[in-house]
């Protein structure tokens, strides 16, 4: 668990110091009276830190819902919950996957302005071209809505597989955009981007692995098309974050400089050293330090120029990925943050170029960004519903008779004597006592009722020295899992394996929070937990701004009343790379674009039904639901059940085959 830190160097005027003690854990606040009619949106805004991930795209409204502003700072919102509320009347379960096709175009028009201003502002003689890394998002809703978006930017699409390759080429249809062409390729890969330029797309071929050069040779020769190559550098700068480790030397794309300088040569023999016209670098997703591009935007940079002076007919920089998003609104440099703001992003890369460019009198490149995090991962929110909680039981416990088990007066003794001067040490002896009487049943001395009783009073030794932690400033180290310990279980509608894979496989952090009664007090303090049977269904990391806390601050549930919980920012990624864990399917998803007169639906894609899943395990319906009728008819023949129980079963059986695979509520 990494501490967020300051960056050291920064043109950022975004950062801001944080830390926490080396030897002391913040507690959460007071767990006071249920729905405190003292409590505020503004104290909510500060809990979630909605401003400073969801800006300006999330906020607050004056009746505790959470709002959305798909354009930002050009106006109209929407309020969530109602949003949900009127969805789900349209017959759409939960969990559901939002997309606001507004956001999208916003990003896109936010990443070319800070292009275009970095650009002006360096007198800069080339200009900008993006293209979307088709691997963050694959759907095919979102990527038409992107090229359509994209059209006034000529934003392109680059493809990192064969199936993306499919994608790209029949989805853009923008004049003078660029497909970049990554991954591993082969004979048929190369054949069709190379006979893309007959249908007037630019395809450019990066080169990854050396094998890939005299195939591209070939291939140009018997087809009888000059390709436009790239080359993908492997270059010491090293990225920082999840993906760090992925970049420099060892990374898995790309080619060394011995190689980048072989390849030059054969294409120099071949004739063909002028088709090679870009360079192309990748230091990882998720950039949190705005040094790690500063120095790997230099290095590029120079191979660019010498790549130039070797003869090659270079005229494009693909600075690759990496633009990080503030997935905790620190503003620092911790792994689910970022110092820096896109515009330092733009600054500093049109910088360099034109610095190295100038000093060996090179004409300045086209810059291409991949930037695919940053453009795809605020447009949805994943909303999910609390089907039920779990809590330890915090009962005030009947006084203890002089008759009961000594291991039980020393437990009411310890719970009795609590105070905020000896609460760590009844701590202490709390832990110890119910040890003890966990040996003692396991031998004999202790019954099931009277192991009961005693854990009944550790629990409220906990609850209420756990009260009297969260008055303090700081508690010692001993209690700073008390919390966690405490925490309720919060049951939701929803897969962790399908929705939110990385938050399990790499332990990335997400904003998570109640999209209403954010006017109350949330006085519970809880973890997820999912639908599948996998202990490591849930979500037990929270964002914080001093680290990462184990509890989410939640409400208590209603009667009768749906809570609803948004997971933001995950719109990258996510919605791609799920599985089948307990065979809980896609979910249902909406694209909602906003009009003058308040929203209307875009598409609906449904999630899957039980059906389609066990398609994908290769069982047919048909062949099931033939399989139990059999099966029903032999026990009516044994007369172990009836005709109406039969005909029950088998419409449940069928009506269950058709719905989704989630819970209804």
């Amino acid at each position: 668990m990494g501490v967020k830190l300051t960056p050291a160097t920064s043109t950022s005027d975004e950062s801001r110091q944080t830390h926490r003690s080396e030897t002391q854990q913040l507690i959460a606040p007071s767990d006071t009276t249920p729905d405190s009619p003292s409590w505020s949106i503004e104290e909510s805004e500060k809990l979630y830190r909605i401003q400073g991930w969801g800006e300006p795209y999330f906020s607050i409204n004056a009746a505790g819902h959470v709002t959305v502003t798909p354009k930002g700072d050009r106006g109209g919102s929407l309020d969530l919950y109602e949003l949900v509320e009127a969805l789900r009347q349209r017959n759409l379960g939960l969990p559901l996957l939002i997309r606001f096709s507004d956001i999208l175009a916003d990003r896109i028009e936010r990443l070319q302005h800070c292009f275009a201003r970095a650009i002006a502002r360096y007198n800069y003689p080339g200009n900008y071209r993006g293209v979307f890394p088709v691997k963050c998002n694959q759907h095919r809703h979102l990527v038409e809505e992107l090229v359509r978006f994209g059209q006034p930017h000529q934003l392109g699409l680059e493809a990192g597989s064969k199936p993306e390759l499919m994608i790209a080429l029949a989805t853009l249809k923008t004049p003078d955009a660029l497909l970049i062409c990554n991954g591993y390729k082969d004979r048929e890969y190369i054949e069709t981007a190379l006979l893309a330029q007959r249908l007037g797309q630019n395809p450019m071929i990066v080169l990854e692995q050396l094998e890939e050069v005299p195939l591209v040779i070939e291939t140009s020769r018997q087809l009888g098309i000059e390709p436009v190559l790239g080359v993908r550098a492997k270059l010491s700068s090293k990225g920082t974050g999840r993906w760090g480790s992925s970049t420099g030397d060892r990374a898995k794309f790309g080619l060394t400089i011995p190689e980048i300088i072989a390849g030059v040569e054969q294409l120099r023999e071949a004739g063909m050293l002028h088709c090679l016209q870009l360079l192309h670098f990748h230091i990882g997703s998720q950039i949190c330090a705005i040094n790690v591009i500063k120095d790997a935007i230099r290095e590029a940079s120079q191979i660019y120029v010498e790549l130039s002076l070797l003869g090659a007919n270079m005229g494009y920089l693909d600075v690759g990925g990496g633009l990080g998003i503030d997935y905790d609104g620190s503003k620092t440099n911790f792994h689910a943050s970022k110092n820096y703001n896109m515009q330092n992003y733009a600054n500093d890369i049109v910088a360099e170029v034109k610095e190295a460019c100038e000093g060996r009198n090179i004409s300045a490149p086209t810059i291409i960004s991949e930037s695919g995090r940053a453009i795809a991962s605020h447009q949805s929110v994943l909303i999910f519903n609390v089907l039920s909680t779990s809590e330890v039981s915090s009962q005030t416990p009947v006084p203890v008779q002089e008759k009961e088990h000594l291991i039980i007066r020393n437990l009411w003794e310890t719970y009795r004597q609590i105070n905020s001067e000896n609460y760590q040490e009844a701590y202490n002896d709390a832990i110890q006592f119910k040890e003890e009487s966990i040996s003692l049943f396991n031998f004999g001395y202790l019954t099931l009722t009277e192991r009961s009783r005693a854990e009944q009073l550790y629990w409220a030794c906990c609850d209420k020295i756990l009260t009297i932690a969260r008055n303090q400033d700081y508690v010692p180290d001993d209690l700073e899992d008390l919390e966690k310990i405490m925490a309720s279980i919060y049951y939701v509608n929803l897969s962790v394996f399908q929705s939110v894979p990385d938050s399990w496989a790499i332990e990335q952090l997400f904003p998570i929070m109640p999209i209403h009664r954010l006017d109350e007090e949330p006085t519970r303090r809880g973890i997820l937990a999912d639908l599948t049977c996998d202990s490591d269904g849930k979500i037990d990391q929270f964002i914080d701004l001093r680290d990462v806390k184990d509890i989410l601050e939640l409400h208590s549930l209603k009667p009768e009343e749906p809570y609803y919980l948004g997971l933001f920012l995950g719109g990258a990624y996510q919605e791609v790379m799920g599985s089948l864990h307990n065979l809980f399917g896609d979910i249902n998803a909406v694209h909602i674009q906003l009009t003058p007169k308040g929203y209307e639906i875009e598409h609906v894609v449904k999630g899957d039904t039980v059906t389609d899943v066990l398609s994908y395990v290769q069982y047919d319906a048909k062949d099931l639901v033939e399989s139990i009728r059999r099966r029903t008819e032999q026990a009516l023949k044994a007369n172990r059940i009836t005709l109406k129980e039969s005909q029950r079963l088998l419409q449940n059986y069928e009506r269950s085959l058709s719905s989704y695979t989630y819970l209804s509520s």
